[in-house]
């Protein structure tokens, strides 16, 4: 997330009556709870992997998402929450984390949701996944969502979480992708996961996966990675990457989201019949077979070999010059996915209700002028009893919409720094909290930036006019994008 910077100022006006913040009391315990939580955050995450289609099921069979969706628990709250609960003598079964996951059409009835049984790997974190899941013929949508529901074993609710869109598809399109059409499409920066299964039977599939820092083929779990379009003329210590759409014949950068491991420079190709086509330039579609070409080798291809993933040497097709012959491991199925994260911390606060709906911070927007700036904080899952906090410091806040929230910036002086002699920009967190001291926390942050007149003992330049703290008063936006401050004048 990018952060947002404003100019420093002092206020002089009061926000709107109709905007709310807690109580003197109530912001008072908040703000030494936000504080310990800053010093050392607890944060409990739950993240949902899933693809971004699914392929409907006829009849009596049953086409199981593919890959699985998976669900990751991590973060030092979950081992703080098990010390809270061993602490008031549940013992360790009372935390345990269970979970029910199905379709949003679904009913209540856990009948008609997959169970969840949360294992802990060699990283600490709790995984699992819904291996049974399908969406039949009999439901007539286009899209969906999947609905995950968190428990503790002692019978507590930790909350529901929902995944992002999955558009529904009959079956892989044979037909060429046009880029008027670019729902099926694959667009460079975009995540893909890669399965594999040999003579095409499912209890055979093995994903492409990382583990220890290295290439595997797993049978449990999946890796996303992030599909790069790069440029062919370059080397690979170089290798730009590129925007647009990926094209069969394109050299590619396949890079682990999760641990940053990377392959080397891969030429995509089409597969028909178990051939690499050579000479084929089309956009990729989901659920397409391709082969991945080492690119500069001599017919070096991506192969799986058991849960090893090594490089297979095609043969020259025989009769056709555009082909080359390849073995079963070397053919991969390739599909986009999707992350979605959930936050929360409730080490410090006593929380009884369920930690859901969780707000997800998409975008900040700042607006206004004069002395008073609002910021938009956009996103999904907002609700009335949230409010947001700069750091240790509480917002005025005004509930819009599920996807939108107006808070009112605090001036800079309420983080305890004089405005007048601020040398240097105050970055802080931006924090969501609920009425009840459950605290979500974002990937955003809110910077304050000095006035070029308000820095003692810098000079100020000749070619400054007189009147600039009038067009600074005219500045209502601020961005900062990779150190690049971007004005915008009323």
């Amino acid at each position: 997330a990018e952060p947002l910077t404003h100019p420093c100022r002092p206020r002089s006006r009061s926000p709107p009556r109709c905007w709310l913040r807690s109580n003197p009391y109530q912001a008072s315990l908040l703000r030494d709870s936000v504080r310990r939580y800053l010093q050392l955050p607890a944060d409990q995450t739950v993240l949902i992997l899933h693809a971004k289609v699914a392929q409907k099921s006829y009849g009596n069979e049953k086409r199981f998402f593919c890959p699985p969706p998976c669900v990751y628990l991590s973060g030092p709250g979950w081992k703080l929450k098990q010390e809270q609960i061993k602490a008031r003598d549940l013992g360790e079964a009372g935390f345990r984390v269970c979970g029910y996951m199905g379709l949003d059409s679904m009913g209540s009835s856990l009948m008609e949701t997959q169970k969840l049984s949360f294992e802990e790997q060699p990283d600490a974190k709790g995984f699992s996944c819904a291996k049974a899941l399908y969406i039949s013929d009999t439901d007539k949508r286009k899209h969906f969502r999947l609905v995950l529901k968190l428990f503790f074993s002692n019978g507590q609710e930790i909350g529901t979480f929902h995944s992002k869109l999955i558009k529904v598809i009959s079956k892989p399109s044979q037909k060429k992708q046009s880029l008027k059409n670019t729902d099926l499409c694959i667009s460079s920066g975009s995540k893909v996961s890669l399965f594999n299964r040999l003579r095409s039977q499912t209890v055979s599939t093995r994903y492409l996966s990382v583990e220890g820092g290295a290439f595997i083929a797993s049978a449990r779990q999946w890796a996303a990675f992030t599909l790069h379009l790069a440029d062919e003329h370059c080397s690979r210590s170089e290798f730009p990457l590129r925007e647009g759409y990926i094209r069969y014949g394109s050299v590619v950068q396949l890079v682990c989201t999760a641990t940053g491991v990377t392959l080397p420079p891969l030429i995509i190709r089409k597969v028909m019949k178990q051939c690499a086509m050579l000479d084929v330039d089309e956009p990729i579609s989901q659920l397409h077979k391709c082969a991945f070409q080492f690119q500069g080798s001599d017919r070096m291809y991506l192969c799986l070999s058991t849960e090893k993933v090594i490089q297979f040497q095609a043969s020259p097709c025989p009769k056709e010059a555009n082909r080359e012959l390849l073995n079963d491991g070397s053919c991969w199925t390739i599909i986009s996915t999707e992350t979605v994260e959930y936050t929360f911390s409730e080490s410090l606060a006593r929380v009884r209700e369920p930690v859901s709906p969780v707000p997800l911070v998409a975008a900040l927007q700042l607006t206004g002028g004069g002395d008073v700036a609002m910021l938009e904080v956009q996103g999904e899952y907002f609700h009335a009893h949230l409010k947001v906090w700069f750091g240790d410091v509480e917002a005025e806040t005004m509930y819009r919409s599920p996807k939108s929230l107006m808070c009112v910036v605090p001036d800079v002086s309420a983080f305890g720094s004089d405005w007048r002699w601020l040398r240097y920009p105050i970055t802080v967190p931006l924090l969501l909290i609920r009425d009840d001291g459950l605290i979500y926390s974002s990937s955003f942050t809110f910077t304050y930036t000095p006035e070029q007149s308000c820095v003692p003992g810098q000079q100020v330049l000749s070619d400054v006019p007189q009147d600039s703290d009038k067009l600074l008063d005219s500045i209502h936006q601020e961005f900062t994008r990779t150190n690049f401050h971007l004005f915008t004048q009323t």
